[in-house]
């Protein structure tokens, strides 16, 4: 996909029903032979329990080393806020997000963590990634301590 073809960036968007009616979009990575890692930090993600149907919330952080193609962000914006209305386990939501990022434009590696406020007293963190981070890929901590009453 290129600017011309992306259908959200520089138009007008409404947020999509459902996770699997957001539109993912990625454009060509200007560097695609150079290895580095780029964040996208979501502090306020937001889901649906679907057992009582109560609101759910999480810390993202997505990593990844992009090779050809990256994660067009205002997409990523609508695809990560359609899971508003969308009720799911804290592991699926997680893994949901990671999986359609990571299969969307296929990066060298990617990792979420998904730390999760808690549900019935209990935080649940979840983290996923592609694989090993290859060799001489910087990797920051993701900065978001256990659960201690985070603020």
């Amino acid at each position: 996909m290129t600017e011309e073809t992306l259908t959200q960036l520089g138009h007008a968007s409404r947020l999509p029903e459902s996770p699997e009616a957001a539109v993912l979009e990625r454009v060509p990575n200007p560097h695609p032979d150079a290895l580095y890692l780029a964040r996208f930090t979501a502090p306020e993600f937001t889901t649906l329990c679907p057992v009582t149907g109560q609101p759910d919330f999480a810390h993202l952080v997505i990593d990844y080393a992009p090779a050809g193609w990256l994660v067009e962000s205002k997409s990523l914006k609508l695809f990560l806020g359609a899971f508003r209305n969308h009720a799911g386990f804290h592991e699926d939501c997680t893994l949901q997000v990671g999986m359609r990022i990571a299969g969307l434009t296929q990066p060298r590696w990617l990792r979420i963590g998904g730390y999760w406020y808690p549900r019935g007293g209990i935080p649940i963190d979840v983290f996923w990634q592609t694989g090993p981070a290859p060799e001489g890929l910087w990797l920051p901590d993701q900065g978001v301590p256990t659960y201690r009453g985070r603020g």
